[in-house]
């Protein structure tokens, strides 16, 4: 396949839908769906999409797309959210909001939160990846949103 565009495009898809370990596997994957590449052509294509490797909780590794900072607002709509560059989406589910991070990243997100002081989070809760956000009685999901936003875009003061 010629068209690298198309080709990041399939890169980018099986990387977000599956636990790629090494570029072998991606060159499996890549054949799979016709799509002939060389392992050099390869290197390039990951380097230019910005793939980097993590660990995962197994111990293994594997390689993932640059964090996506996007959210849902309370609307559905995708809208901009300021970030470490680790959040990956925040969502809710009545007022309770479940924020996604990279592996690893969850901890030292949901400690900023909590350490921010801010009168509007009972508290959070969080695992590897994923923080449980709980607002105090009363506290809409707009609230949550801009606080979030002041919080990480804050963060180096």
């Amino acid at each position: 396949m010629k068209n690298k565009r198309t080709r990041l495009q399939v890169i980018t898809e099986i990387l977000r839908s599956s636990v790629i370990a090494s570029q072998d596997e991606l060159l499996k994957r890549l054949k799979e769906k016709t799509i002939d590449v060389t392992q050099a052509t390869l290197s390039r294509d990951l380097k230019s999409l910005k793939v980097s490797k993590t660990p995962l909780a197994s111990g293994t590794y594997k390689y993932v797309l640059p964090a996506v900072t996007k959210t849902v607002s309370p609307t559905g709509n995708l809208s901009t959210f300021t970030s470490h560059g680790a959040v990956i989406s925040i969502e809710f589910s009545g007022q309770v909001a479940v924020m996604k991070t990279k592996p690893g990243y969850a901890s030292a997100i949901a400690w900023d939160i909590d350490n921010k002081g801010a009168s509007e989070i009972l508290g959070t809760i969080a695992g590897d990846d994923t923080i449980l956000i709980i607002p105090r009685e009363g506290i809409s999901r707009d609230a949550i949103l801009e606080l979030m936003d002041m919080t990480f875009s804050n963060k180096e003061q």
